[in-house]
């Protein structure tokens, strides 16, 4: 059956058919927070695992904040003050996460929140208790505990005990690497083998359909060629978020190289193969396929994010779900002055509550206003809001957004009137928007949308600005990530096909998977649904295992 692009696995009788170049228990396909994750849990298991990355391991994980939502009473949590619970955060979590996964399934992801912090820490990450003073979207480096998603919108707190959930690994600056440090240091330490530079192109499958290996693509270890791919790579990452489109030249060469020089390998999966090589944001095609609402975000993750890991599962058989679903991060905060102006479609009415997450708001704007979002401010909000962004107070990719759309993206105008003109916006619906808004921040009457009273502004007083942060800004670009993939059992992380069955020795984990970060996303939720995944694979292949070892053992005591 073909995959994505046309994907098709290699198929063979029986294993002993093909001239196997290496051998393993379980075979990890990328080698990011799932891959690794899952690779210490099963080394720790006795199983001999090997892992496989087209780069040098860390995907999206090392690229990230490395927030680790977790929660029920963390030790953090419990040092800071808060008294979390585990159906406090369940009955969070299910605001957010929907349908996309069970709810005894989300209330087990919750009930054992505590734990996996644990188990990551053993691992050698590190947490702290710090609270930031007010809501932000990511904390600087003297603060790493947070609420990391709308926990405290009155919306959700009504249904919900609020407390900070989003566990920041302890490191300098944006802490993905200082996360995956310590769990690919673990991996290899429990005896787990990695192939970098390693592509995998297809499956090997048997006349009976089952995952028996795989057949990889791997750049000579050590050779000018691979040295030049390494660069590429750390270059790619580097320069992506500021000039993407140099970016993808990068990318592009890293092809050629692997096109060219790279050395064919079929290694042998003795239990199972495991795919765990991230999303499809970088795959452009498969987004215009599936959202192409979409495209005018800035893809944000590894250049191995492309749906190669999806593409694999559906060559043997595998079902997906849930692929229209990407987010958008609008974050408006800080500066929290921004947070307490006003946000506009097209006709000049609000439409949402500012003071929600990033990707509430980015949902929102784009599903449900067409990708407009005109934020409205007057002169003692900007004010403000440029004091929130001193030196020292934010990190500079929060800052220099801010500065820039101040300075070239903010129209001006001494009343609302002209203003509602240079935006091109009705004037009697924005008079009205801002009416009733400062209303609301006086206390004359409820919010429209719940907001918080502190988080309310008066904008009876101008001069008034308005900040075009549409979806499509050149000045304040969107970032967007997939949260679709394989269907997988939710109790052992195998690969469904389209009967529902599992498909013999396949696993999926991560966001190459269907999990609880597949619905609405909440900054930390996919890195533990990475670790919690990719735990749940590798254990349940360890499981099977052990009961394969009585059996047989059984067996020769009866004889």
């Amino acid at each position: 059956m073909n995959g994505l692009n046309g994907l098709t696995a290699l198929r063979v009788t029986s294993a002993d058919q093909l001239p196997w170049d290496d051998r393993c228990d379980l075979l990890v396909v990328g080698f990011g927070g799932a891959g690794a994750c899952a690779a210490i849990e099963a080394a720790s298991r006795g199983l001999k695992v090997l892992a496989l990355d087209r780069f040098a391991g860390g995907g999206a994980t090392a690229l990230s904040g490395g927030v680790v939502y977790a929660g029920g009473g963390t030790p953090y949590q419990r040092q800071a003050g808060y008294d979390d619970t585990p159906e406090a955060m369940f009955n969070y979590l299910r605001q957010e996460v929907g349908e996309a996964v069970s709810h005894a399934t989300l209330r087990d992801f919750c009930e054992n929140s505590c734990e996996q912090l644990a188990w990551l820490e053993r691992q050698g990450a590190a947490f702290e208790a710090s609270v930031p003073p007010h809501k932000t979207s990511y904390p600087s480096d003297q603060f790493y505990l947070y609420y990391s998603g709308n926990e405290a919108v009155p919306a959700y707190a009504a249904s919900a005990r609020p407390a900070p959930r989003g566990h920041r690994t302890k490191g300098p600056g944006m802490s993905g690497a200082s996360l995956f440090a310590p769990l690919k240091a673990s991996a290899l330490r429990q005896g787990a083998r990695l192939r970098s530079q390693c592509e995998v192109r297809r499956l090997v499958l048997d006349s009976n359909d089952r995952v028996l290996g795989v057949e990889a693509w791997q750049l000579p270890t050590g050779s000018r060629v691979a040295r030049q791919h390494a660069r590429l790579s750390r270059w790619a990452a580097a320069i992506h978020m500021y000039a993407p489109a140099l970016a993808d030249r990068l990318r592009a060469r890293q092809r050629r190289i692997e096109q060219t020089h790279a050395v064919r390998q079929l290694i042998r999966a003795e239990q199972a193969v495991l795919l765990s090589s991230g999303g499809f944001i970088f795959n452009r095609e498969l987004v215009r396929q599936h959202a192409p609402q979409y495209l005018a975000g800035l893809p944000l993750g590894a250049t191995g994010c492309n749906g190669s890991g999806i593409a694999l599962g559906q060559s043997a058989g595998g079902s997906v779900e849930r692929m229209d679903k990407i987010s958008a991060w609008r974050f408006i905060n800080p500066p929290l002055a921004w947070a307490r102006g006003m946000i506009v479609n097209a006709r000049g009415e609000r439409y949402a509550n500012e003071e929600t997450y990033g990707a509430t708001l980015g949902h929102a704007m784009v599903e449900e206003q067409d990708g407009r979002a005109i934020l409205i401010l007057n002169r003692a909000l900007v004010r403000e809001a440029l004091r929130q962004v001193g030196p020292g107070k934010v990190w500079n990719f929060q800052r220099l957004p801010v500065l820039l759309n101040l300075l070239f993206n903010a129209k001006r105008s001494n009343t609302l009137a002209g203003l509602a003109k240079r935006c091109k916006l009705p004037p009697e619906l924005l008079r009205q928007s801002v009416e009733r808004y400062s209303r609301a921040a006086r206390g004359e009457m409820p919010d429209a949308f719940g907001k918080s009273a502190a988080m309310l502004a008066d904008l009876d007083q101008g001069p008034w600005y308005a900040l075009d942060l549409s979806f499509d800004s050149k000045l304040f670009p969107c970032p967007v990530i997939t949260l679709g993939g394989l269907k997988v059992c939710e109790g052992s992380g195998r690969v469904l096909n389209h009967a529902g069955q599992p498909i013999d020795g396949l696993y999926s984990a991560g966001r190459n998977a269907i999990g609880v970060a597949s619905n609405l996303y909440v900054s930390g939720l996919s890195l533990a649904d990475c670790i919690y995944s990719g735990r749940r694979a590798a254990a349940h292949v360890a499981d099977q295992v052990a009961l394969q070892t009585a059996r047989s053992g059984e067996q020769q005591c009866n004889v």
